[in-house]
């Protein structure tokens, strides 16, 4: 299998225009997962911004108000996902296919909600998979962006199951103490062996880690390695490796 290079960066942060200006800048796609409000108090986006990221990018839902749906009755769980596609498809003015379940914690209550709405795939944040699982609304990611310690690792491999399919992941994740190394290692590993490599984030905690110079680095090593088609949104590759139909891309094509 050749290898195929996804980015999702989640949340909606205004943030997330300097991230799409990296990803531009070396051509590469990849998926906004966007709530309209946050009810965290972090910021968000406005239309305008949403608009102009959706010009490059493909946009997805992160409900209307970044609730953790395992949380809230079924009710609230579904107006929070079905008013959410409704307000962003107002303003695209196109048809939003993809979900992200915010904190990753959801249940399969959820999955039906994510589905009975109209979405066509959701993404998790299971990590350390080369894979897109089995499943088109639990799709499991690579790696977050982010310097956790390996005990982070232990905890949600030993938690989040598919231990088999993420055996190897985590074995490359703990060999690695510094968190950039252990991303080189993770996204050679899987242009060495094939598979996906599915890169996850918060553009906020870039900026609390100043870290744009080692993520322009990243991208520029991965446009290298990475041939332009296999360069995929999370739709894309939901739709190339579950063989979905996609209303979006099929007008688009």
């Amino acid at each position: 299998m050749e290898t195929v290079f996804t980015c999702s960066i989640d949340d909606g942060h205004p943030s997330d225009m300097k991230t799409a200006e990296l990803l531009h800048k070396h051509g590469l796609r990849g998926t906004f997962f966007v709530p309209i409000r946050n009810c965290e108090g972090d910021q968000v986006l406005a239309d305008a911004g949403i608009r102009e990221l959706g010009r490059h990018f493909e946009i997805g839902s992160h409900t209307m108000d970044h609730r953790y749906l395992k949380k809230v009755d079924i009710w609230h769980a579904y107006h929070q996902i079905s008013d959410g596609k409704a307000r962003l498809e107002d303003i695209l003015g196109v048809r939003v296919n993809g979900f992200c379940y915010p904190g990753g914690r959801y249940t399969n209550r959820d999955v039906e909600l994510v589905r009975a709405c109209g979405f066509t795939y959701a993404r998790t944040t299971m990590n350390l998979r080369f894979d897109a699982g089995r499943l088109p609304y639990e799709m499991p990611t690579t790696l977050q962006l982010y310097p956790h310690d390996r005990a982070v690792y232990l905890r949600n491999f030993a938690g989040s199951g598919e231990w088999v399919q993420r055996l190897e992941g985590l074995r490359l994740a703990l060999s690695r103490e510094d968190w950039i190394q252990r991303l080189y290692t993770m996204f050679d590993h899987a242009c060495h062996h094939g598979g996906i490599f599915h890169l996850w984030g918060h553009s906020k905690q870039f900026d609390e880690l100043n870290a744009w110079e080692e993520i322009d680095s990243f991208f520029a090593h991965v446009a290298a390695r990475i041939p332009f088609q296999n360069r995929l949104t999370n739709e894309q590759l939901a739709v190339r490796t579950h063989y979905l139909s996609s209303p979006a891309l099929a007008k688009s094509a």
